[in-house]
């Protein structure tokens, strides 16, 4: 059955949120290729680390592409949001320590709801209890935590009702049920495909460490402009225009007025966190809602806009409200980034010194 045109709806709106146009993947048959022996090295008890997890990563990841025609920064892009959800629910998705891949899905989703085996791995039998679980590997087993079959098995669920960007959002949409979700893995494929890598590691002070700034922990403490809440963020004391830039590599997803906040702007970033900056003075002219930014780009100047109209000014000294929020799928919390700017500051300040 085909999806509705409210949903069809939704996800022509997604995609244009995210800067995708109308042109999909090349295809590829699913079943005239099959993983390369080679994959099998991911099934090591020995857990990798820095360069050796993204080339591990890579080379799974191009092997499905192969297999499905879906293009290697899709396949990135859906393992990244998986391990995201992994990590912000590590209970009820456990994962193993050697896992190279994100990617979980229950026994009785993968075996079938009627399934009497729930650690069933014959494809055949699977599939008649209409579970998700596939082989990936080419070993003739469909198995649930063998990193080629989960990849592969959720990867054919989003491929559904087809490969162009359209039809493929809509078969994220039908198996996550979440337009989070497609969201984001339309976010991390463009930004995977803007960047053509996967270590995307990286990040900076939101403000140039030479100037003259002043910031401490604030975390919680009370405002009551607009009703009393409490403070989600840092505030960093600066001169009215000094330079803001991004803390990370990620894309825009929010720019605009915002009554609290004034002028301020939202970057999402590859670990699902949300970067907000707020009461600026200004925007980098060419900045727009789905571009892509890296550490240290400029994206603003630090400003007292913010607790009015569009344009109330002056309010409050100048400073950047600087938050942090985690998508953990159906909501976002904010946590505290004192932590995080101070560790920045003080790698950027290290780093100045190695230069001299």
């Amino acid at each position: 059955m085909r999806p509705t045109r409210a949903a069809s709806a939704l996800v022509a709106a997604l995609l244009a949120a995210c800067g995708f146009g109308a042109a999909g993947p090349g295809t590829a048959s699913a079943a005239s290729v099959v993983l390369p022996h080679a994959i099998a090295a991911t099934r090591s008890s020995d857990v990798p680390s820095g360069a050796e997890i993204y080339q591990k990563r890579k080379q799974l990841y191009d092997a499905i592409s192969a297999k499905t025609g879906l293009d290697w920064q899709m396949v990135a892009a859906i393992d990244q949001y998986e391990r995201t959800m992994s990590r912000a629910h590590p209970k009820s998705r456990p994962k193993k320590d050697d896992a190279v891949v994100g990617v979980y899905v229950s026994e009785s989703d993968w075996s079938g709801n009627l399934n009497p085996d729930p650690d069933d791995d014959n494809p055949s039998s699977i599939r008649f209890f209409y579970g998700i679980g596939r082989d990936g590997s080419g070993d003739g087993r469909a198995e649930r935590e063998q990193d080629e079959d989960a990849l592969y098995s959720v990867a054919v669920q989003a491929l559904k009702q087809g490969i162009s960007d359209d039809d493929f959002s809509i078969g994220l949409w039908e198996y996550y049920h979440n337009t989070r979700a497609v969201q984001r893995i339309l976010q991390y494929a463009k930004m995977y495909r803007h960047f053509d890598r996967l270590d995307l590691r990286g990040s900076a002070f939101p403000l140039p460490v030479g100037h003259s700034y002043s910031f401490r922990s604030t975390w919680g403490n009370g405002r009551s402009w607009g009703g009393y809440r409490i403070h989600e963020g840092t505030d960093i004391f600066a001169g009215h225009g000094v330079t803001v830039r991004s803390t990370c590599y990620g894309v825009v997803e929010i720019k605009g007025w915002n009554a609290f906040g004034g002028w301020r702007i939202g970057i999402r970033d590859l670990n699902n966190l949300y970067h907000y900056y707020a009461h600026l003075s200004g925007y980098e002219k060419s900045l727009k809602v789905g571009d892509i930014v890296k550490p240290g780009q400029t994206i603003g100047w630090v400003g007292s806009s913010g607790y009015g109209k569009p344009g109330t000014q002056g309010k409050f000294p100048p400073h950047l409200h600087y938050g942090v929020y985690r998508d953990r799928g159906l909501v976002e919390w904010a946590f505290d980034p004192y932590p995080l700017l101070k560790r920045w500051e003080r790698d950027e300040f290290k780093s100045l010194r190695n230069r001299k």
